[in-house]
């Protein structure tokens, strides 16, 4: 058995951000030169999250008016998180509830996705930079 590792570095510009990181992923997998096994893609940090799902516009809007209504960022008052001077206790809780990460089954060399799967980076405390984790096993 083979097995790959890679990290993948973002920094966003925002607070939340959603990326689609399914190309990347996909480029580590080819450097893997691994045809069947498994893709562990996880969040290195705590205030991000990796998750499956569409790649539509509105989709990912709704995640994030969704997530906001949930653990809205403000007030900061509101999270006892905060109280060490942090203003990231939302982060924490959409973490949470969006997960850490995500597993794919590799197949002649690709992706064993479902239709319109995508993989997505959410981040929910931004403005610095921050990795993910590509682990690939296999043959």
């Amino acid at each position: 058995m083979k097995s790959y590792r890679e990290e993948l570095y973002f920094s966003t510009p925002h607070r939340r951000d959603y990326i689609n990181i399914t190309d990347k992923v996909e480029s580590a997998l080819q450097k893997s030169g691994i045809k069947e096994g498994l893709c562990l893609v996880n969040a290195m940090h705590i205030t991000a999250s990796v998750y499956i799902n569409d790649d539509e516009n509105g989709l990912l809007q709704d995640y994030d008016d969704w997530l906001e209504n949930l653990a809205p960022h403000e007030p900061i008052g509101h999270y006892r998180h905060n109280n060490t001077g942090e203003d990231n206790g939302d982060a924490h809780l959409k973490r949470q509830i969006m997960g850490r990460e995500v597993v794919v089954a590799v197949t002649n060399g690709k992706l064993d996705f479902g239709p319109w799967e995508q993989i997505f980076y959410g981040e929910f405390d931004g403005r610095r930079k921050k990795r993910v984790l590509v682990k690939i096993i296999g043959e």
